[in-house]
This record gives C-alpha cells, structure tokens and sequence, in this order.
C-alpha cells in the first residue's frame, strides 16, 4: 500500500493533525452544505425524451445487495426474518431491509422489472440475464480492504450474457445499460471509524485513498464495457442509529465529525467524477454523481414532513444496535409499523425510506 510521504501519522504530534484534520473538514463541511442547500432548488429537471436502457447492473455494499452475501462466506447477512417481511411472500432474500432495496426501486421505475437478482447464488433466468443483475455485496467498499472481486464477476457474466443473447447484442447490452454504484459508506463508517485498520491515515489523506480507489474501480468497469454510470456519494453517516449509538453519547445525537468527513468525501468524489466524465482518458463515458446526503439529512432533520415517527433507532429490536445476524426473530422482533420507522435496523432504511429517498433522487436527476 502506497502513501504520500509526510501524510501517515506518526507517534509525535498525533492531537496537533487531528485538531487541525477537524477544523478543516468542520470548514469544508459548512461551506458545501451552504453551496448545496442554495442550489439544490436550481437542478434541471430531467429530460424528457431519456431511453430507457436495455437492463441495470448495480456495484456496491449492503444498500443494495440482494443476495450475493447469502452465497460467501460472511457473517454479514440477513437470509432469515424478519428480513424481508414485507417483501413479496415475505421472503427473507438477503435484501437488508423489510421490503425492496433501491436497485429495485429503480429497476422498477425504469420499466426494466420489478426486482435486480443478485449475480451470486440466484437461478438466473434468460430474462435475469438480458435485464441486469446486482453484484453488490454487504460489506464492500471502494477500499480494497474490503472489496469484492466484482469486476471479475462482471467479466463472468458477460460471458454467460453472449451465450444467451449473442456477441453482438451483448456487446450493445453492456454498452448501453445503466450501472449503479452504491459504496463508500462503509469505508468510513465501519473501516476507518469503527475498526483500527487504517489508523494510519489521517482522515483527510484516508479519504483522498478512497477517492482514488473509486476513481480506479471506475476506470476499470469502463474498460470492460460500461459507459453510463452513475456513482452516489455517501449518506450523513453521523445519524445512521449505529453511529449515533457508538459515538452519539448518551443522547446518541448525530455524531458531526462523520457527517463532515461524508460531506468532505462527496466533494472530492464529485470532482473526481467531473474530471473523467467524457474526458479523453474515458471517452464516451457519461458518469453521473448522485447526492444521497441531501435529501436523506433532510429526511433526517423533518422526520414529520415525510410521516415518520422515529428516525434515530431502527425498527428492528431495541432500534440501538441490531443489525445483521442481531437483527433476528428469537431476539429483535420488528415494530408493528415500519412505514413510521426512516431505519429497518440500524445502518439500512425501510422499505418505505428508500421510497422517498429514491423519489427524490429520480426528481433533481432523472431516471439514468
């Protein structure tokens, strides 16, 4: 792993880097959310005569993962109720939430289908095929600790994909499809935050690591054959409830260190984005970055202007800590009404909240 000389922290001056690592992001932070919040009302509307395109492959963590945890080796998984409760035959199928994911909330208003399989453990149809699948996994991330060989499942699907449809007609499948990358939140709030595993970053240079990590798995999906793409950036990771709970205090309020570094990290990733979108070194590329922070804080700060009751714990369990393999039907019995509820547990939204937060994605950016 390569880093810039001077940017590791040593043993020496170690409160001096973070203090000033602080203040910075607490500056940066503000002056964003002031640009985003007077422009936010300005974004055009979207076109019209848009094409639907012909299926929708998604990348990513556990937001969109539809199953391809309940196929690897993992303890981050969620194949048992209450899981999927409201989901069609209240099917437990390793979607972290009570219901749909965004991939299908997507999928669906494109008119592509209902629901995105995941790529890994499904009996995939022609049709799955054809439509688009997800090779989103719960966990993964743009740092390499924790990413997935997903490319090189793509490269494998592609595979099956020419089998069914032809050379020809796969290569325009692949070329003209939507792909959607949901990752990132975990490379701050779990891997940097949470765990000890690269303590040897200051934030600033660890979140100019990510960046550059993004920057490369886009690169890399473009080299094999994707060219309109469309890249979220990360959520207030401060309010998620697990967040709240591990550095909340008492009250568990919204922790605003996290929420500085997500807003830190958009800014860099949206550049990022800008700068290779149709550029030379991806031509005929057209990346998109779509902003999950504003509309999920603002569902976060008017709780009652989206008829939500609860948005600081989650609906399964004691709402605090529950997620994953805690989130169960022995020990965390969901609550009578999760349409209340903006959290299934405590790092993922309901059904219901990511209904709205997608409703108004597709309204400042259109549907691809």
């Amino acid at each position: 792993m390569r880093q810039s000389s001077g940017r590791q922290r040593g043993s020496t001056g170690m409160a001096t880097t973070r203090a000033v690592s602080r203040s910075l992001l607490v500056a940066i932070a503000t002056a964003v959310l002031m640009r985003r919040a007077c422009c936010a009302v300005d974004a055009p509307a979207p076109a019209a005569n848009q094409t639907r395109p012909p299926a929708l492959f998604v990348f990513g963590d556990s937001i969109v993962d539809s199953g391809n945890n309940n196929a690897i080796t993992t303890l981050i998984r969620c194949n048992f109720p209450p899981y999927g409760q409201d989901f069609p035959g209240h099917n437990a199928t390793g979607r972290f939430s009570n219901g749909r994911v965004p991939s299908d909330i997507l999928a669906s208003r494109l008119g592509i289908k209902e629901y995105v399989p995941a790529y890994l453990g499904t009996e995939l149809s022609d049709f799955d095929l054809l439509t688009g699948v997800s090779f989103a996994s719960g966990g993964c991330g743009f740092d390499p600790l924790t990413a997935q060989l997903v490319l090189d499942l793509f490269e494998e699907y592609k595979g099956k994909l020419e089998r069914v449809a032809g050379a020809r007609r796969a290569g325009e499948i692949v070329a003209t499809s939507l792909y959607m990358v949901v990752t990132g939140t975990d490379d701050l709030a779990n891997t940097y935050f949470t765990t000890p595993f690269r303590r040897d970053y200051d934030l600033e240079s660890y979140i100019e690591f990510v960046v550059r990590c993004a920057s490369d798995f886009i690169k890399k999906l473009y080299g094999k054959g994707a060219r309109r793409i469309n890249i979220a950036g990360a959520p207030p990771i401060g309010c998620v409830p697990s967040q709240r709970t591990n550095a909340g205090g008492l009250d568990r309020d919204c922790v605003p260190l996290y929420n500085q570094a997500s807003v830190v990290l958009n800014t860099a990733l949206e550049k990022e984005i800008k700068r290779l979108n149709g550029s030379a070194e991806l031509p005929g590329s057209v990346l998109k970055y779509i902003d999950l922070y504003t509309p999920l804080f603002d569902m976060i700060q008017r709780p009652g202007g989206y008829g939500f009751d609860v948005i600081n714990r989650g609906c399964c369990g004691t709402g605090v800590f529950e997620v994953t393999l805690m989130c169960n039907r022995y020990t965390a019995h969901a609550c009578r009404d999760p349409s209340k509820f903006l959290f299934w547990d405590t790092y993922h939204l309901t059904e219901r909240g990511y209904e709205l937060l997608m409703q108004q994605i597709i309204n400042r950016y259109g549907l691809s």
